[in-house]
């Protein structure tokens, strides 16, 4: 029989293993520095027992060793809602409904996320974004906030980030995942600075 530590793990085992440091991160138990260095750790894990170290000084410790090695780990706040395109693009506009938890992918389209205009906001969402060479926007309402910190570029990918890190009074994305070739842009809404200008 063969050891489980040296079983072959799958991505969403290593997102899971984010998902908890993001976590971490969150309660003030890691650094931002120390979630970057245990981040690189678990999206280069291959096997269970590489996935360990990264999570065994925290609440729970390393996920179980076994078949599905993090299974236990919750992947999100609530239902997480996946949207994800291969060269196309996707949208959402107007009053739709905003999920408390959304997973984003996309290879070379674009996935374009309006929230300005929905009605019943959760107070905090929290976005998993995966992009090979496309593009994720994110438009928020006047008042909302967000944080990108916990998203890893790599290949030469970018972030913009044109909204408060921390606001009051709306809600307030976690963003966090990988940026390949692509971009990530959170912006507010263009309707909203024009009717600022004019008055």
């Amino acid at each position: 029989m063969s050891d489980p530590d040296s079983i072959r793990i799958s991505d969403a085992d290593r997102e899971a293993a984010a998902k908890r440091l993001h976590d971490a991160l969150g309660e003030g138990r890691i650094t931002l520095t120390e979630l970057e260095e245990r981040l690189g750790v678990v999206y280069a894990a291959r096997t269970a027992s590489e996935l360990g170290p990264p999570l065994a000084d925290l609440p729970g410790g390393a996920p179980a060793a076994g078949p599905v090695p993090g299974a236990a780990v919750p992947a999100g706040p609530s239902e997480r809602v996946h949207l994800r395109t291969g060269a196309g693009t996707l949208k959402r506009t107007g009053d739709w409904q905003v999920p408390a938890a959304l997973k984003l992918t996309t290879s070379m389209g674009t996935i374009h996320l309006d929230l300005s205009e929905a009605r019943h906001l959760p107070p905090r969402i929290d976005v998993e974004v995966s992009t090979g060479m496309g593009e994720v926007v994110l438009v928020l309402p006047e008042g909302a906030s967000a944080d990108v910190d916990g998203v890893v570029e790599s290949w030469g990918g970018e972030i913009r980030t044109k909204v408060p890190g921390r606001a009051g009074g709306g809600p307030h994305l976690v963003v966090h995942g990988k940026v390949g070739m692509g971009s990530l842009t959170v912006r507010g809404s263009r309707s909203g600075w024009w009717k600022a200008v004019l008055g």
